[in-house]
């Protein structure tokens, strides 16, 4: 932009995110001369929290016109096992956005003592009713519970926190299916933020079988496929990757994702000038300058802003957007959208065969 009284030309980097302004002047005596300042902008904060509240009003806007063709509402259950507080806030919370958007729900609570058997009843009795579209059980589960065969035991078409083995292994093969809710949030954060993927160097910072690995998935997978992957060049990081080598691979990518749950993994010095950063890590710390606890990510929040092009803050970046998804898994549940008898008609979707190009 040319100020035709100053002379000063302005430049903005949206690669770098910062500003330069180069000024032409003339003294008094005729001599001209150029001053070049520039100035770094901080990123811009992805704001999870007004995200997941728009994809809600979607969805209730979903519900009515599903219920308004003469379809019963979608109708969700929610089982928790045992008195852990934290536990019971998430379930509290989803079942709070179930009813805002138009989903019947219900919590069925169960003792800590519950045995691995009577619990898998439970399941058993709600993957028959007709009436329960989505069943989720509330992890964590006492010791004395099995979570794999839990999580397995529920129907596939059921199991809205896409953790059965059956949804699982259509994910990984880029198959439509009910994809596990926090990676979901995380692509979309990145897509409607407006974040480039295609061709972009992503660094995962964690390998949790619900969390770590399919957002691995869904960054590198094909986007032609069902899952509507992000195409980029994906790398995975996890508590043995040497704290040298890790800073090395998180300097030369364009996207971070971070569920490590280690505050301050990634600092300023780890990101590169523009990057992308999603922090997915929750831990409880004590904060000494109010003497009270709060909850933190893995990244160094303030500095790291000074460097990144965008940053999702803990708490309301991620965490919003996984309530989120799990409603709009819901509303797949009930509409039967996802055939899985593969002998079926339209159980497999035949586009370009994308899981088998490089």
């Amino acid at each position: 932009m040319l100020n035709a009284t100053t002379n000063t030309v302005i430049y903005k980097s949206f690669v770098t995110k910062s500003v330069t302004v180069i000024s032409t002047f003339k003294n008094a005596t005729g001599a001209r001369g150029v001053h070049m300042s520039s100035k770094r902008l901080k990123a811009q904060i992805i704001d999870g929290a007004k995200i997941a509240r728009d994809i809600r009003q979607e969805l209730k806007v979903e519900v009515n016109e599903w219920v308004a063709r003469g379809n019963r509402r979608p109708h969700l259950i929610a089982l928790l096992v045992g008195e852990d507080p934290a536990s019971a806030t998430y379930v509290k919370n989803k079942m709070q956005a179930a009813r805002e958007i138009g989903i019947e729900s219900r919590t069925l609570k169960m003792p800590p003592n519950i045995t691995h058997n009577e619990l898998l009843d439970h399941i058993q009795f709600l993957n028959g009713d007709s009436h329960t579209d989505g069943i989720l059980v509330q992890l964590p589960l006492p010791k004395h519970i099995t979570e794999r065969a839990v999580c397995n035991a529920i129907a596939p078409h059921k199991d809205v926190d896409g953790f059965n083995i059956v949804n699982v292994g259509r994910f990984c093969l880029d198959m439509k299916t009910l994809i596990p809710c926090t990676p979901l949030g995380v692509q979309e954060l990145i897509k409607r933020t407006g974040v480039e993927t295609f061709g972009k160097h992503a660094v995962v910072c964690g390998r949790s079988k619900n969390v770590g690995m399919p957002i691995a998935m869904l960054l590198h997978a094909d986007g032609m496929g069902e899952t509507s992957a992000m195409d980029t060049t994906t790398t995975i990081c996890h508590r043995y990757t040497p704290p040298d080598q890790l800073a090395l691979l998180t300097r030369s990518a364009d996207i971070i994702v971070t569920a490590a749950g280690v505050p301050n993994l990634i600092r300023a010095d780890m990101v590169k000038p523009g990057a992308c950063i999603i922090d997915v890590g929750i831990t409880r710390i004590h904060d000494k300058k109010t003497g009270k606890s709060k909850l933190v990510g893995d990244v160094d929040f303030d500095a790291v802003s000074e460097v990144a092009g965008y940053i999702t803050p803990v708490p309301g970046g991620v965490g919003p957007m996984t309530v989120a998804m799990l409603m709009k898994n819901t509303l797949i549940a009930a509409k039967k959208s996802i055939v899985y008898n593969v002998l079926e008609p339209g159980a497999v979707v035949h586009k370009e065969a994308s899981q088998l190009r490089p």
